[in-house]
């Protein structure tokens, strides 16, 4: 547990008498991608705003990046991107990754901003507003704005959301490469064929609880598939 980048023992989390996650048993070593599975309601997107800070636990323990730092530290070396883009619509695209930027302290904000929008493909949106967007622009532009402050750990809430196939193989490419660098990464999605691509490992959810892990061979799509739908079905 010492040596994992996220460490959960027992997490819960209620909504009143709804109980969304129950006793859950997390692990994720530094450098490695985690990708969480399950069905609509499952549990994922909480688990991930329990991890990024933006909720509480009802129960349990959780520490997310290194024990030796302060919790508000810590906080800051997570990057998030979730269902919410968190974008100014009135801003331009490169307006709102300098504010971001700007907000976590970033050396050169406009020279970080400019590189972002360069590996998402947004030069030439540059300077229109946000809110002029089509879903899959402001999408590429939200996972730059998550990315704005080059984060130890990258949680991402279904990231390939309204991106086309260029845009999908393009964010591909920059996980790899993040993964590659010795970023941590917890992934939601549906995708198990990207999850074979990206994963060192991944959980299903089922009902708020670990019914299945799998890594190594386990994660190949038609494995990974079946025992999925097993897990889920015995749950169900």
């Amino acid at each position: 547990m010492n040596g994992a980048a996220i460490a959960a023992r027992g997490l819960e989390k209620r909504f009143g008498p709804v109980v969304a996650l129950r006793s859950v048993d997390l692990e994720v070593p530094a450098g490695s991608t985690l990708a969480l599975l399950g069905p609509n309601g499952a549990g994922k997107s909480t688990l991930l705003r329990l991890l990024a800070g933006l909720a509480r636990p009802s129960a349990g323990t959780l520490r997310v990046g290194r024990a030796d730092i302060d919790r508000r530290r810590a906080r800051g070396r997570v990057g998030y991107i979730g269902h919410a883009t968190f974008l100014y619509p009135a801003l331009s695209a490169r307006e709102n990754l300098i504010f971001a930027a700007r907000l976590h302290g970033v050396r050169d904000p406009r020279a970080r901003a400019d590189a972002l929008l360069a590996a998402q493909g947004l030069e030439p949106a540059a300077d229109r507003p946000a809110g002029s967007f089509s879903r899959g622009m402001a999408q590429r532009l939200a996972i730059a704005r998550g990315l704005v402050h080059e984060p130890e750990i990258l949680l991402l809430d279904e990231p390939f959301t309204g991106l086309d196939p260029a845009a999908a193989e393009r964010l591909t490419g920059q996980l790899t490469r993040l993964r590659a660098g010795g970023r941590t990464l917890v992934l939601v999605t549906h995708e198990l064929a990207r999850v074979s691509r990206l994963a060192d490992a991944a959980v299903v959810l089922a009902r708020g609880r670990v019914v299945h892990a799998a890594r190594g061979p386990d994660l190949e799509p038609a494995a990974l598939e079946a025992a999925y739908l097993a897990a889920v079905g015995e749950v169900a």
